[in-house]
């Protein structure tokens, strides 16, 4: 399998749109399971599938796992991960900044945090561990970290969470490329 933002990438493929989701959501889930930080790995699969994403977003987005510094009290870093995808597609940019404005970006985000929270109960990292490992770690404890694999971590449980946020974001993305053509 080639690395993010290699030449050959799945966009380059003529793909259905149900091969673009599938893929979308099964490189999220394969590069949560081999490389941990779920933001990066739900960008890392927007840039293989849409290349909607560019090196500097995936890049900035590697302080935002686990909740946030891995804090696990902040927003789940899929989701954030997810939410960037999209805006580095549909968000302002800086020449619209001071405008405003009311940008395809905050529906997208808006429908994706509620399809989340439907499925997961809570975009707080803490929240979703406890809902699928039974508790919320300590990222920073050493013993709480190997605690957190042993429960299947990044077995199944946050590449499952990585893989369905790369997944929805494919969706909506498809779905507004269809509203604007």
């Amino acid at each position: 399998m080639d690395a993010p933002g290699s030449e050959k990438s799945v966009r380059n493929d003529p793909v259905s749109k149900t091969e673009m989701i599938d893929k979308a959501y099964s490189l999220a889930y394969e590069y949560e399971q081999r490389h941990g930080n779920c933001p990066q790995c739900v960008l890392a699969a927007m840039q293989e599938v849409f290349g909607a994403v560019d090196d500097e977003v995936f890049k900035a987005a590697h302080g935002l796992a686990g909740g946030a510094a891995l804090s696990t009290k902040g927003t789940c870093g899929a989701l954030t991960g997810a939410m960037l995808a999209i805006s580095s597609k549909y968000g302002r940019d800086r020449q619209s900044f001071a405008r405003g404005g009311f940008s395809a970006s905050y529906k997208l985000s808006k429908r994706l945090l509620d399809q989340f929270v439907a499925e997961f109960g809570s975009p707080i990292c803490q929240d979703i561990q406890t809902k699928l490992l039974g508790r919320s770690f300590d990222m920073w404890d050493r013993n709480d970290y190997k605690a957190f694999e042993l429960a299947g971590g990044h077995t199944d449980k946050c590449p499952a969470v990585a893989g369905k946020a790369a997944m929805w974001t494919a969706e909506l993305l498809l779905e507004e490329q269809d509203r604007k053509s």
